[in-house]
């Protein structure tokens, strides 16, 4: 007797189409021919993985159609497989200019990036969310020294450097200062590079960029180690119009000196939006009051730019001790009030640090010492109903961390201390309250120090600066979300602060 064939059900399809693509994914990056059809089809109908370029997949998130954020986090995981399964792991390189701008920390996904391969590859490849990938074959002048940076293989410091065309330095002086400023890259390596590979035109525009800089004793060091084995050299400026940024300080990563560029170049047009704010005339406990006053429509604000759905009802209810999630089931089970009953502890603590900042502390250094006793009340409820561990809330994230729709990327978790070190030391010697305000809440939600909470975080610090300054608290509502992801995309990867400030500025002169 033959059995008829029964159908399988298609949510058991479902599970076993993302089993098997689980378990041959690499970093979220399928190769179709690693994965049977069915499933391939399966995954695709339920926009559970989203075609990259023909037989490669990226797994996502049913819903995220169309959303940027996970082609943007899966960017370089992509370059990694694809570039190694297509080449081989050591016969692609990016070029000089894309290699450059990883070591001058650039953290946006680029529009397009340049590899340079040893096979014949002459072409370009159009990627999701314009982006593009240029293809170009040199197996003569292919880079013999290269590193591993975010999977894929770049040229090292020196090799990029000497490589770069003069068009490079023109458009990206910022680039070429924070990279010589880096305490790792010694000269002796750039002069034993131009000494092998005879790129001499590279060095006249290296030596000029470091005497431009300050750096006359490093300029001369590569001058004089060419002059001896036997070049003649002519004196190069590789710059117009570019004023440099950095002083003679060294910088322990370039993330760090990234941060302290963008400060001071955006510092004038921050000043240019706001030149001065009229404090309001009120004691300190009558600051505080105000604040204190603000808090229900500041916390509904905040959490529902987040996408927490909570009420302002809900929020009273915390407030006034009703909420009860150590002996009501519902209350300890409801995430949204989590979050709002985190959000009151925080508040409560950031009014704490507001009340040292109008007694004359220094703010930035209030924040320094404060910050991490406001995430931990952040996620304090969290831990309590066992929904997140202690170690959760120590310190710094230590793993990657993705905005939703952004093309930035936040610097990779072991620069968070550097760059945390260097706005702490930029918050406590700024003297204008606006420029620490605006300035200091793009420049944290750019680092993104934590794995969830970085929004909510930003606003508390940007309001501790406002009030520092006697100026008013200020709200940012949430029906205005657009207007505010879109100012900070324009400052994170363009650098173009002025409509975050101009945003600002209209925030708070509503209230």
């Amino acid at each position: 007797m033959i059995m008829p064939r029964t159908r399988k059900k298609p949510q058991q399809l479902l599970a076993e189409s993302l089993k098997a693509a689980k378990s041959i994914a690499r970093d979220g990056i399928v190769k179709s021919s690693d994965l049977d059809r069915k499933f391939r089809e399966k995954l695709v109908s339920e926009a559970c993985m989203t075609e990259i370029i023909r037989g490669w997949y990226l797994l996502t998130t049913p819903g995220s159609e169309g959303e940027s954020s996970a082609w943007f986090s899966g960017f370089w995981a992509f370059m990694k497989h694809y570039l190694s399964e297509r080449f081989g792991e050591e016969d692609f390189c990016l070029s000089a200019e894309s290699s450059l701008n990883l070591h001058a920390g650039d953290t946006a996904i680029p529009k397009q990036i340049v590899v340079l391969t040893k096979k014949a590859s002459n072409t370009s490849i159009n990627l999701p969310h314009e982006t593009s990938l240029l293809l170009h074959m040199d197996s003569k002048n292919f880079p013999k020294d290269t590193e591993e940076r975010n999977g894929v293989q770049i040229m090292s410091l020196p090799s990029s450097l000497c490589r770069l065309t003069p068009v490079y330095f023109h458009k990206n002086p910022a680039h070429i200062e924070i990279v010589l400023k880096i305490s790792s890259l010694s000269v002796a390596d750039i002069s034993r590079h131009i000494l092998k590979t005879g790129f001499i035109a590279s060095a006249e525009r290296i030596i000029g960029a470091y005497r431009y800089f300050g750096e006359k004793t490093k300029a001369k060091q590569i001058e004089s180690d060419l002059i001896t084995a036997g070049y003649q050299l002519k004196d190069v400026n590789p710059f117009t119009e570019y004023e440099p940024r950095l002083g003679l300080n060294r910088l322990p990563s370039p993330y760090a000196g990234r941060l302290r560029m963008m400060w001071k170049a955006m510092r004038t047009e921050v000043l240019s939006v706001i030149p001065s704010l009229q404090a309001a005339k009120q004691n300190n406990q009558e600051k505080l009051h105000s604040i204190q006053e603000r808090y229900t429509e500041d916390a509904y604000h905040s959490l529902s730019i987040e996408g927490y759905q909570v009420t302002a009802e809900l929020i009273e209810k915390i407030e006034s001790g009703e909420w009860d999630p150590e002996n009501v089931e519902a209350d300890r089970k409801q995430k949204d009030a989590l979050a709002a009953k985190g959000y009151q502890l925080a508040f409560k603590a950031v009014l704490q640090s507001t009340s040292k900042a109008l007694n004359g502390e220094n703010p930035g250094k209030i924040c320094e010492e404060d910050l991490q006793d406001w995430y931990r009340q952040l996620f304090a409820p969290l831990l309590q109903a066992n929904i997140l561990s202690a170690e959760n809330l120590v310190g710094y994230r230590t793993q990657p961390v993705y905005i939703v729709g952004s093309r930035h990327v936040p610097p990779p978790y072991k620069a968070v201390p550097d760059c945390m070190e260097a706005l702490f030391d930029l918050l406590k010697k700024e003297e204008n309250a606006a420029v620490r305000a605006v300035l200091g809440h793009f420049i944290f939600v750019f680092i993104h120090p934590f794995m969830d909470g970085n929004g909510r975080l930003g606003r508390f610090l940007m309001n501790l600066m406002l009030v520092s300054g006697g100026h008013s608290w200020t709200v940012i509502k949430s029906s205005n979300r657009n207007e505010y992801m879109i100012a900070l995309e324009k400052a994170s990867t363009g650098e173009d602060i002025k409509p975050f400030a101009e945003f600002i500025l209209k925030s708070f002169s509503a209230v």
